[in-house]
């Protein structure tokens, strides 16, 4: 089977309810992204972190995968599919994905503030000021934020190389250095981009531009994928 690998952000888990920052009524415009998504603002403000993070647990508990993730996850009948994804959601796993990378972390996981590979699976409960990891440390979400290293990013260029198709679905390709991925298509793979924004990207040959939500987006990506 042909190797369908997916870069998805914000925008395939907006229709399931979860903010996005880039709309104007998105998450962020409740905060300053660098008190809650940066290392800095952990380092200034670890409870305001936490507070922020449980909220974001709590609301992922409550909402489903969409027929965007529904449909990807059938499409593995057809396709060996990858997705490296920008979200810390799980809805990519709950709808049945089973090769999914998270780029920038996941909600359902702790790690200690000390040692990065002292990891914990957590679900859907809170983080406490005061719980702390076997050495000793505050532990904290699971979630790569500004001013940190990506280090699944070698394993997803890795992923990419490898697509005999690339899609981007819902991902602004603007927050790097997932927005890189993009140089490391093969060349004459064919490349979709589903988005109902407009995203900014050198041009490759084969790319299409699919302008719909993501759950539309899918279902006419299923339909020209039959054409290749």
């Amino acid at each position: 089977m042909k190797h369908l690998v997916i870069l998805s952000g914000a925008g395939v888990s907006a229709e399931s309810g979860i903010s996005t920052f880039r709309d104007s009524d998105g998450l962020w415009e409740q905060y300053d992204v660098m008190q809650v998504a940066s290392i800095q603002g952990w380092q200034q403000d670890p409870e305001l972190m936490l507070r922020f993070y449980n909220e974001r647990r709590r609301q992922l508990k409550e909402v489903l995968p969409n027929s965007a993730h529904n449909t990807l996850a059938e499409m593995q009948n057809d396709y060996t599919i990858s997705i490296i994804t920008q979200n810390v959601d799980n809805l990519h796993e709950r709808a049945g994905s089973n090769k999914v990378l998270h780029l920038h972390g996941i909600l359902t996981q702790a790690r200690s503030s000390l040692d990065s590979k002292l990891i914990y699976e957590i679900g859907y409960n809170d983080i406490l000021w005061g719980q702390n990891c076997i050495k000793g440390s505050q532990i904290r979400p699971n979630i790569v934020w500004f001013g940190e290293d990506v280090p699944a990013i070698e394993e997803a260029i890795n992923i990419v190389q490898s697509a005999d198709i690339f899609t981007v679905i819902g991902s602004s390709l603007n927050v790097y250095p997932a927005a890189g991925l993009v140089k490391y298509i093969a060349p004459n793979v064919p490349m979709f981009v589903i988005d109902p924004k407009e995203v900014s990207i050198h041009k490759p040959i084969n790319c299409t531009f699919i302008k719909e939500q993501a759950a539309i987006g899918v279902a006419m990506l299923r339909d020209l994928l039959l054409t290749l």
